[in-house]
């Protein structure tokens, strides 16, 4: 990912330098392993552990790799380069390249992952703290873009809170589930390299070993942890399109905090752009796009292929990162967001009283009215406010059938904002504990 939507601590898990001391680990503790079971000198296997504090030159194994054309046996001459040829000699014993490319792939998405739910954590401390800033701060809930009826600005937080708390959930489930490696050996029948061997570098690494594998781990684990990914994503967009919302000029109920100094266009001084949101949106789309082909990569020849390979050395890094930037820019969004009350309530009385129509039906049919006729009573001066921007609860007053059905006092009644809020405390309760 380019350097512009990236995090150093996230960058630094997809490096060649950590990649390469990854594998050298898993190298390292497999010979210990095969050590204990006297397939090989101990001698050799501690040999391998004087490239511990080595930095492996990354140009020294393109260099290799050019000539041999395979990535792992460049690394592998690379170290006994380092170690001794002689000592180096029982390294790789009874393996195969992918036990080191996928174990190490997962140990990156693992590590990957614990940044993802730290970030996630963080977006959703910031989303609690705003919920309940606003828990009672009233605005106009809209269906299809079109004034509904009143909610507040805390539940509006509280239901992107409540979203992300079950991502966190499914970033830990990602995690569980891409935490295995596999030490099997050719075709992962383990004829070449005892299952001890697998179950000790996975100890090491922080991983259990993978129940049964090809030559491959299978990838319907990356399959869900990229879609685990892509909803978090989904999600992130969610809340950047209700800001960038609430941010156009005519709404103006939210806005993208405005920095000193900020500039919103080249051409036109006066503008102020949701484009932190804006950019969140794309970038949504980014980690989205990992999903299908990591499905189709559980899709793979016999026992091992390879096109899986180019796919995950783009997606593992690119969707990681990606990622890890939307939350923590989300979070910050989030934290500095600028809420303007006032024009809130300015919104919600547009059209005045129209939000407690529903109200008033409900009333008449508990009054006696058929709902057909019910409903044709408080639509007539519903639409009458539509169009000529008159008062409805006036309209209603004015309304010969209304009152005699439900009275002036009933009516009047029934314009009490604290009717639609009265259950927060419980939503609250239930998204919050």
């Amino acid at each position: 990912m380019i350097p512009r939507y990236s995090r150093p601590e996230m960058v630094s898990i997809w490096s060649p330098e950590t990649k390469f001391r990854i594998w050298y680990e898993i190298e390292a503790h497999a010979c210990d392993a095969m050590a204990d079971l006297g397939v090989i000198p101990r001698e050799n296997a501690e040999a391998v552990w004087k490239a511990r504090d080595v930095e492996f030159d990354v140009a020294r194994i393109d260099e290799i790799e050019a000539v041999t054309k395979h990535d792992v046996i460049a690394f592998l001459t690379h170290l006994a380069e380092h170690v001794g040829s002689e000592e180096a000699r029982f390294v790789h014993q009874g393996m195969t390249s992918s036990d080191v490319l996928d174990t190490c792939f997962n140990v990156q998405l693992v590590r990957a992952a614990d940044i993802l739910i730290a970030d996630m954590e963080a977006l959703l401390a910031a989303l609690k703290r705003r919920a309940h800033e606003h828990k009672d701060t009233l605005r106009v809930g809209r269906s299809h873009g079109i004034h509904a009826e009143p909610t507040t600005m805390g539940l509006t937080f509280a239901r992107f809170y409540a979203e992300m708390d079950r991502n966190l959930k499914r970033l830990h489930t990602a995690r569980e589930e891409i935490a295995t490696g596999a030490i099997s050996g050719a075709v992962g029948t383990f004829a070449n390299v005892d299952p001890a061997v697998e179950a000790h570098v996975c100890e090491a690494l922080g991983l259990e070993p993978e129940p049964i594998s090809t030559q491959v781990i299978p990838r319907d684990r990356h399959a869900a942890f990229f879609a685990a990914l892509g909803v978090v994503a989904s999600s992130i967009e969610n809340i950047a399109t209700e800001i960038r919302h609430m941010q156009r000029t005519e709404v103006l109920e939210g806005a993208e905090f405005f920095s000193m100094g900020q500039k919103g266009s080249s051409a036109m001084p006066h503008k102020k752009n949701p484009v932190l949101t804006e950019n969140l949106t794309g970038l949504a789309r980014l980690v989205r796009m990992a999903a299908v082909p990591a499905m189709e990569n559980v899709t793979l020849w016999h026992e091992r292929d390879i096109s899986h390979s180019s796919v995950e050395r783009n997606i593992g890094p690119d969707t990681t990162i990606t990622l890890d930037f939307a939350l923590a820019r989300l979070t910050s969004v989030v934290d500095k967001m600028l809420i303007f009350p006032e024009n809130m309530l300015d919104n919600m009385n547009k059209f005045p009283g129209l939000v407690m129509s529903q109200r008033v039906l409900l009333a008449l049919t508990q009054a006696g009215v058929s709902r057909e006729d019910a409903y044709a009573m408080v639509q007539r001066n519903a639409l009458k406010v539509w169009e000529e921007r008159t008062d409805f609860k006036e309209e209603l007053l004015a309304d010969a059938d209304v009152v005699a059905a439900l009275g002036v006092e009933a009516i009047k009644e029934k314009f009490d904002m604290g009717y639609h809020t009265k259950h927060v405390d419980t939503i609250f309760a239930r998204v919050f504990g």
